[in-house]
């Protein structure tokens, strides 16, 4: 899929100058923008475009306000050579910007292209459907006290993610999935793995190949419909409905077809995956984020005694963990990777977990606010690991961030994706894509 760009001048004014940097657009983009008709600023735009380009800015913009306040598409600016923003075109974009003219303005090649494949994100998005296994959620299940506060159950998320990216939410029965993934041969499962030859510790013949069945399940139903982007399951509070838990199935999804994953079926988290990995194509997961100054309320959910001691300022540090380790982590993305038996006792003691690490070093931590209206951002360092044998977390990771205090006055979520590196520049330059205003937790 490529970004659909209709580049415009100004009429009169359209040169030598327009066409060179138009055929040099061609070139530096080829792989990941198509270039429609050129139109004149205040023409009708043609209905398949995703934005507008301007491979050349002029004075005339001064006196064609009301023309740029009618544009009803992203507005790129790319006139130079190299495929960037010229430096004489911020008087023209600083002078537009108190009418609402909000332009997209990109200083290095890399970003340009990445605010196509933004483009073609938001497109899919509108042509996509997140899959979600749940029977009754909060409802009978295990922690319903808990599982019940979550937004992304509400029918109110739901709409408000299709108002705002078009993308639809399609429900299946969690129950029905799971048992047909018992009825799967076993010597379909036993084959997956002899293929796959997957790392494992502790774990018994039937762990493993009920995971496989699982996998081969949720497979089985996206091979039925392309439309679906991104998948999750109510793994831990309907846990009682299958024999064991999706980890396996959302590592090797990744692996086969760069599937996004929602643990607990947390479609927030699975749009926020969406937006950031597709457009950015950094490595990301999902975990849970237990802030030091949390105290208590996060050790005795994780069962653990006490925070890793960090001699210098410990308020401004993150435990983080899902599922009894880091979090579900695809191959790709780890540095070290290995199947365990499972930790939590909300799943089926026949269930398994992945114990998987990200590299350490800079990353960033995101989430779309339940408003869609904004993401909240915040750069840290995974700083290392720490295990605590018997507990809920066997294997987290500690993050070190700017303010621990800022960040407990802004998180939008338990559940935030991780993403390695600092990515919060180019999460302020796709956000316009979006829509979204980008909430930095300093």
């Amino acid at each position: 899929m490529k970004a659909r760009l209709v580049p415009l001048y100004f009429d009169p004014g359209r040169n030598g100058d327009f066409d060179k940097q138009l055929g040099n657009l061609g070139n530096l983009l080829a792989s990941q923008a198509e270039l429609l008709a050129p139109v004149p600023l205040g023409a009708a735009l043609p209905e398949e475009a995703d934005a507008v380009v301007f491979p050349q800015l002029l004075g005339t913009a001064y006196r064609r306000v009301e023309d740029f306040k009618t544009l009803d598409r992203p507005i790129l600016v790319v006139t130079s050579e190299f495929g960037t923003l010229s430096s004489w075109d911020w008087e023209i974009i600083s002078y537009l910007s108190p009418f609402g003219v909000k332009m997209i303005a990109p200083y290095n090649l890399e970003q340009t292209k990445k605010v196509c494949d933004a483009l073609c994100v938001k497109r899919e998005l509108r042509q996509a459907q997140f899959l979600v296994y749940q029977d009754r959620p909060g409802e009978g299940g295990f922690q319903d006290a808990i599982f019940k506060r979550f937004y992304w159950w509400e029918d109110e998320c739901t709409q408000r993610m299709f108002d705002k990216f078009g993308v639809r939410v399609i429900k299946k029965s969690f129950r029905e999935l799971g048992q047909r993934a018992k009825e799967i041969p076993d010597e379909a499962a036993d084959e997956v793995c002899r293929s796959r030859q997957l790392a494992a510790e502790g774990l018994t013949n039937g762990a493993l190949r009920s995971a496989v069945k699982l996998y081969l399940a949720v497979k089985h139903d996206l091979q039925q419909d392309n439309t679906i982007c991104g998948v999750g399951i109510n793994c831990l509070n309907e846990s009682h409905c299958s024999d064991t838990t999706p980890c396996l199935a959302w590592s090797m999804l990744y692996e086969e077809c760069q599937l996004i994953w929602g643990c607990e079926g947390d479609t927030m988290s699975m749009l926020t995956e969406h937006l950031l990995h597709r457009s950015l194509g950094t490595a990301m997961m999902m975990t849970n984020l237990y802030p030091f100054l949390l105290g208590d309320a996060a050790l005795k959910h994780e069962k653990i005694d006490g925070y890793p001691e960090i001699l210098a300022a410990p308020e401004n540090h993150v435990l983080v963990a899902h599922c009894g380790y880091m979090g579900v982590i695809p191959k790709a993305f780890s540095s070290q990777w290995t199947l365990r038996p499972r930790v939590l006792e909300i799943v089926d003691e026949n269930a398994l977990a992945v114990d998987a690490r990200l590299p350490t070093g800079p990353i960033t931590l995101a989430k779309v606010h339940p408003t869609m209206n904004r993401i909240t951002v915040v750069e840290g360092n995974l700083k290392g690991y720490v295990q605590y044998p018997g507990s809920d977390c066997r294997n987290g990771g500690v993050i070190e961030v700017r303010d621990g205090h800022a960040l407990m006055n802004s998180l939008a979520s338990h559940h935030y994706i991780l993403l390695t590196g600092h990515c919060l520049k180019d999460i302020r330059l796709i956000a316009k894509i979006f829509e979204l205003e980008v909430e930095e937790i300093d």
